[in-house]
């Protein structure tokens, strides 16, 4: 008597098992994709713009480090300056709570720019608002290199995920490479915020600082992450969404 047609433990049992991990690991990709906040349009390409939490999430990250930098250099007083930087921080936080909408990006923003009220107005110095900032991105930077060394790189843990790969991928040494190439971006990014911010913090240039740190943030690190998602991509996903 054939086994599979009666033992529920069988070869046939097992099949019917396999479409329902599937959903499971869509659920783990989707769950992974909303906490590290890159998402994908319908055609399955990296969608960039609800990636940085749309308009509403651009804005949170742009304008009170603008605000700050605009205020500063008009009035140059740090302390009416640091004042409307968080006010403006809280007033996304609150219509968050308001409209219900999720929190995390309205408060770590607002978390961060409390850190660099604190900083600047415990120095007295206009240009330690940034500080903090250049520690976040080195700590950044040192983390993602040794993801690479040990061949687990970010990228990888990132998009692996999103695309269904899990972590197969790291079977697979052409996909390590690729992940890796693709973190190496990522890290090129917030490298390059270094090399130009920090001569400028060291000039006390606030306004050029404030420039540059508002042109590199988001909108540069939102053009990296699109690079990373493209170098990295599957032989076939490549031949399904070939580059514009």
């Amino acid at each position: 008597m054939n086994q599979s047609a009666e033992d529920p433990t069988g070869e046939d049992a097992s099949r019917k098992s396999e479409p329902a991990a599937n959903p499971g690991m869509g659920s783990l990709a989707d769950q992974y994709a909303a906490k590290a906040g890159v998402r994908q349009d319908e055609s399955g390409r990296i969608d960039v713009l609800q990636s940085i939490g749309g308009v509403r999430g651009l804005a949170e990250s742009i304008l009170p480090g603008l605000l700050f930098t605009v205020v500063f250099t008009i009035l140059r007083d740090l302390q009416i300056s640091l004042i409307v930087a968080l006010a403006v921080s809280a007033v996304f936080t609150i219509v968050r709570l308001l409209t219900k909408t999720p929190l995390t990006q309205a408060l770590s923003g607002l978390i961060g720019v409390g850190i660099c009220a604190f900083v600047a107005n415990r120095t007295g110095n206009a240009e330690d608002f940034f500080l903090p900032g250049f520690f976040t991105n080195a700590a950044y930077i040192v983390g993602m290199i040794v993801s690479i060394a040990v061949r687990w790189p970010l990228a990888g843990l990132l998009f692996g995920f999103i695309r269904g790969e899990g972590t197969e991928w790291r079977k697979q040494a052409s996909r390590i490479r690729a992940y890796s190439l693709a973190t190496w971006l990522i890290i090129a990014v917030l490298a390059l915020r270094l090399i130009v911010q920090v001569p400028l913090y060291l000039a006390d240039n606030i306004a050029a600082l404030g420039t540059t740190r508002v042109a590199m943030g988001v909108p540069l690190y939102a053009l990296g992450l699109w690079f990373a998602w493209l170098v990295s991509r599957p032989a076939l996903e490549k031949q399904q969404h070939p580059p514009a």
